[in-house]
C-alpha cells in the first residue's frame, strides 16, 4: 500500500467533464439497451412459447446465437459489417453501441420471460379461456401481471449487468467512463487513478440500481402493504380492541 500517498487525484480532477460525460453516455446506453431489450424480449419471449414453427425456430435461433456469442463480438459485427452493409456508412458508436445492446439484452430478456410465463399455472390460462377471453387477452390480462411479479428480480440482475456490458463499447471510441479512463492513462502514463475511479463509479450507480430494483421488487410482492393502509389497519384494530373493552 505504499503507493496510496503518492496518488494524484488532480488528474481526476482536470478531466472531470470528460468524467461526468462518460458518466451520462454510460447511464444513456444502458437505458435505451434495456427498454428497447425489454420490449423486443417480451416479443422474442412469447414467441418461443409459441406452437407455431415458425415463430418459433426463429426466435429459438435469435436467443441461442446473442447468448451463444460474445458481446464484443457483435459490437464489432453490427459496426463494421451489419450497419455499413445497410446503410453504406457508419452510424456512430451511440447508434451502434445502442443496437448491440438492445439484441445482447433482448436475448437474455426473452428467456426470463419465457420462463417467468411458464412458471405459471396452466390452469390460468385455461380459466380465462373458459371466461371467453381470447389467447391474446388472456395473456395480457392474467398470465403476464402475475409473471411480472416473478420476473423483477433476474431482470434487475440483467440491468445491472448491461450496466457494465456498455463499457465494451469502449472499442468503438464511444465517449464513455472507460474511454475517459483511457485518456487519463495515456496522459499521465498512470493507471491507478483513473481505472480506481470508475470503479468507484461504478460501484456507486451499480449500488443506487440494486437499492432501485430492491424498492421494485418489494413493492411489487404479494406481502405488501402500502404504508397508508397499513395505518388504516393498525387504527381499526385499535378501535375493535377497545370496543370489546
Amino acid at each position: 500500500m505504499d503507493f496510496l500517498p503518492d496518488i494524484r487525484w488532480d488528474m481526476i480532477w482536470n478531466y472531470r467533464e470528460m468524467f461526468i460525460r462518460g458518466i451520462f453516455v454510460t447511464l444513456a446506453l444502458t437505458f435505451v439497451g434495456y427498454i428497447g431489450g425489454i420490449v423486443l424480449g417480451l416479443l422474442v419471449g412469447i414467441g418461443k412459447i409459441s406452437k407455431k414453427k415458425w415463430i418459433f425456430y426463429p426466435t429459438k435461433f435469435y436467443v441461442d446465437f446473442f447468448r451463444g456469442t460474445p458481446l464484443l463480438v457483435q459490437i464489432l459485427l453490427i459496426h463494421y459489417a451489419v450497419i455499413p452493409t445497410i446503410f453504406g456508412h457508419s452510424l456512430g458508436f451511440f447508434v451502434t453501441g445502442s443496437i448491440a445492446l438492445i439484441l445482447n439484452s433482448a436475448a437474455y430478456n426473452a428467456e426470463i420471460i419465457r420462463a417467468g410465463i411458464e412458471s405459471i399455472e396452466k390452469g390460468q390460462m385455461e380459466a380465462a379461456r373458459s371466461l371467453g377471453m381470447p389467447p391474446n387477452t388472456a395473456m395480457k390480462i392474467v398470465i403476464l401481471p402475475q409473471a411480472m411479479r416473478r420476473m423483477i428480480p433476474p431482470l434487475g440482475n440483467e440491468l445491472i449487468a448491461l450496466l457494465k456490458d456498455t463499457s465494451l463499447v469502449s472499442v468503438l471510441a464511444a465517449t464513455d467512463l472507460l474511454y475517459a479512463a483511457k485518456i487519463v492513462a495515456g496522459a499521465y502514463l498512470r493507471f491507478w487513478e483513473p481505472y480506481i475511479t470508475i470503479a468507484i463509479i461504478y460501484l456507486f450507480l451499480t449500488f443506487i440500481f440494486g437499492k432501485l430494483i430492491t424498492y421494485v421488487e418489494k413493492r411489487f410482492s404479494n406481502s405488501y402493504v402500502p404504508k397508508k393502509r397499513k395505518a388504516l389497519f393498525a387504527s381499526g384494530g385499535q378501535a375493535l380492541g377497545g370496543g370489546s373493552n
